[in-house]
């Protein structure tokens, strides 16, 4: 008579963030995926009908909607994922020397080098497209392209005081992330600050974040500190569990699409992304152990995840900027901007400007967000300099 092994649930010190484990491939792949099935699920709604609108719709362009109705849960994906990322960070080097200093750049420097180059990329393909007189700058709020919306969006306060700059509508979720990050060290200090007098202070300003905040963005922040808590989660489990937790991760978000609920991430639809949710985190604390990479399959799965994950920012970022971009050199070449569901060949046009969104994304990586960490340790040799030090610098060498 065989024993029945429970899963063993323990807490780590330290998160497990080694390149070679495996779910630090199934967080890579996640994060490329997740990014790919937004732009997707854009671009079908932006080049063909809704699916509502058709009275017959053919079968093909059933199963393209069906695959590309997942925006939301990817989004949701990404918060997990960066709880754990940026959260379990965090939690390893909380109470060490400059910890906050250096995390705050970290975080600047992530999200700036990026935007900053993508937010003037947005205005030149709006003097393009012809909706924006970049000569004409405005600085009202109301105007998608004045300088108080690049600001604001720069700030994380799209959806907050600003609408999403250019008409980005994407960017909407890079304000849950930019205050994330800041209620997230508020949390940890609240509890751990040195002094009663620095808790104190560290709670009310975390109160008072919450509270300026839209609803949605401070009850999404709860499915953020999931992905951080359980990056100090080890769950020790047979395959039986493992392959339970990854149909449950799987196949709930397809049950609750295939019931259209889930769509969105207000107050309502919480406790259905939970669902999901938790099933997710498991699956990645259960898989703490080396990928091996033996095998053809294996090592292309790995590298393909790394090389999606790597631009997967500015992919997010930039998709809606360059779908604009090739329905105006649609219309100028084709005289149309949008596809049929009934043209077999619209597909093929469809696959193909998701490629050419995808290589323009990955050119763009390459001249911005691939610079992210050699930025980052400037940032850092900069500020690390005493005053003693510069004041030692030969005049010649300025």
């Amino acid at each position: 008579m065989h024993s029945v092994h429970f899963p063993a649930i323990r807490c780590q010190r330290q998160s497990q963030l080694d390149s070679g484990s495996t779910h630090s491939m199934l967080i890579s792949l996640l994060r490329g995926l997740a990014a790919l099935q937004v732009a997707a699920a854009h671009l079908r709604a932006e080049v063909f009908p809704g699916l509502r609108e058709l009275a017959d719709p053919p079968l093909a362009y059933q199963l393209l909607a069906f695959c590309t109705a997942f925006a939301h849960q990817a989004v949701v994906v990404f918060f997990l994922i960066s709880g754990w990322l940026v959260g379990g960070s965090l939690l390893d080097k909380f109470g060490q020397p400059a910890a906050l200093r250096n995390y705050a750049i970290d975080r600047a420097t992530r999200l700036w080098t990026v935007l900053v180059p993508a937010l003037f990329l947005m205005l030149a393909i709006g003097a393009i497209v012809g909706v924006v007189d970049p000569t004409r700058a405005s600085i009202s709020a109301a105007n998608d392209y004045s300088i108080a919306s690049f600001a604001g969006n720069l700030a994380g306060l799209q959806t907050v005081l600003v609408e999403p700059y250019a008409d980005n509508y994407a960017l909407w979720s890079l304000s849950n992330e930019t205050w994330y990050y800041v209620q997230f060290p508020l949390l940890l200090l609240a509890f751990a600050a040195g002094t009663w007098t620095g808790r104190l202070g560290a709670a009310t300003a975390l109160v008072m974040v919450a509270a300026a905040l839209p609803f949605p963005i401070t009850l999404y922040f709860a499915l953020w500190l999931l992905g951080a808590a359980f990056s100090r989660i080890r769950i020790d489990c047979g395959l039986a569990a493992r392959c339970l937790l990854l149909v449950l991760a799987v196949g709930i978000p397809v049950v609750l699409r295939l019931g259209g609920s889930g769509s969105d991430l207000e107050p309502a639809s919480f406790f259905l992304h939970l669902a999901y949710g938790l099933p997710l985190l498991a699956l990645l604390s259960a898989l703490q152990m080396p990928f091996a990479q033996h095998g053809t399959a294996r090592r292309l799965l790995a590298r393909g995840a790394h090389w999606l994950a790597e631009f997967s920012f500015t992919l997010y970022v930039l998709h809606i900027p360059l779908i604009q971009l090739l329905r105006h050199l649609g219309l100028q070449a084709f005289g149309r901007d949008r596809l049929s569901p009934h043209a077999a060949a619209d597909y093929a046009v469809y696959a193909g400007m998701l490629g050419a969104i995808v290589a323009l994304s990955w050119l763009c990586y390459l001249l911005f967000e691939s610079r992210t960490f050699r930025l980052r340790r400037a940032v850092k040799g900069l500020l690390q300099e005493t005053p003693q030090r510069r004041t030692t610098v030969p005049a010649t060498s300025k």
